[in-house]
């Protein structure tokens, strides 16, 4: 099928998802002391929101080539009498989406994302991409990509808590949230309200002005990037202004012209990124305009399964600044040793 016949089906998708997730989030101070685990609540979230995705997927694309989904969840954590909490937890939001759904299709539906990469084309999910974040109630997202032949064909991005207004904080959470979509060649758009109904509406990158402080946005957790790194860069090009939010919620900034960067830098050697952690927010950034690369200034590269093995972080960025930040990470020797490149 082509992008444009899977797009209308992949926004609703996510925005069934953003609806659960949203709800899990709201009630997860009373979900945790019930499960007297403080991450129930993400986990419930987590194996709803991919359960509701791969059923509408199979659902309104019945051919099995046409729904391979490559997620990062599987039910093998759900076994047991210890996770029958967790259980009842998922099956209750699966339920106000789809209320014939027993437990068994949903943990059926939840391995459904056990799929295999294929190059000929296959979906990858991250169901509640920033965990930390969710459970602060504050940004996270869900992010769902088609990849045919090792390109992102189209990304789909639902942000349940982040304000269209670009004036408003971006660390409180907005009731109505947004998605973001867009086909590679066709642009990026904006959904308000996370509304596949709503009118969309098209975003497009800054235009870099040397004049003024770099906007920057990174991980809020410190496990995700080097922080230090960043800033030494970002420092080299005369400064700027940085804002941490969680999730892939910073691809979106960058791409509907509210920061100029997205920096990832890379901790170790050993570290890969999994492609359901960039693949639907590198398009939609990319279409608005943005460049995406790695750290040395090279395509992601979504044709090695799982992982971008072939990558080393993540730049993103207006066009103009990002050769300058590539250039940066060379000239400082930035970058986990063992993978800096001269």
């Amino acid at each position: 099928m082509t992008p444009e016949k899977l797009l209308p089906i992949a926004i609703e998708a996510v925005a069934a998802a953003c609806s659960i997730t949203r709800a899990a989030q709201q009630a997860r101070e009373a979900f945790s002391s019930l499960a007297k685990d403080d991450r129930s609540p993400v986990t419930v979230g987590d194996y709803a929101s991919q359960a509701i995705v791969a059923m509408m997927l199979r659902e309104r694309l019945p051919r099995p080539q046409d729904h391979i989904l490559v997620g990062e969840e599987d039910s093998s954590a759900l076994e047991g009498p210890d996770a029958k909490i967790i259980r009842e937890g998922i099956l209750r939001l699966v339920s106000t989406w789809r209320p014939q759904a027993d437990e068994a299709a949903i943990l059926e539906a939840i391995d459904l994302g056990q799929g295999e990469a294929t190059d000929e084309g296959f979906w990858t999910l991250d169901p509640v991409d920033g965990t930390k974040g969710f459970l602060r109630g504050q940004q996270f997202a869900i992010a769902l990509a088609w990849i045919k032949h090792g390109r992102v064909r189209l990304g789909v991005m639902g942000c349940p808590g982040l304000p269209v207004d670009q004036s408003a904080a971006v660390d409180v959470p907005d009731p109505e949230g947004s998605i973001y979509a867009a086909i590679e060649g066709q642009g990026a758009w904006e959904y308000a309200g996370c509304d596949p109904q709503a009118t969309p509406m098209r975003i497009v990158a800054a235009q870099w002005s040397g004049d003024r402080p770099i906007r920057f946005c990174g991980s809020v957790e410190k496990a995700h990037g080097d922080r230090s790194q960043a800033g030494t860069l970002i420092d080299s090009l005369g400064g700027g202004v940085g804002v941490a939010i969680d999730s892939q919620c910073k691809y979106a900034l960058v791409a509907r012209g509210q920061a100029d960067a997205y920096l990832r830098m890379p901790r170790t050697t050993e570290y890969v990124e999994r492609i359901w952690d960039h693949a639907a927010g590198s398009i939609i950034a990319a279409e608005a305009g943005g460049v995406v690369s790695d750290i040395h200034g090279k395509p992601l590269d979504f044709s090695h399964g799982r992982g971008l093995s072939s990558n080393s972080g993540v730049i993103v960025a207006v066009p103009g600044l990002h050769e300058q930040l590539i250039a940066g990470i060379h000239d400082l020797q930035l970058g986990p040793a063992g993978k800096r490149e001269h």
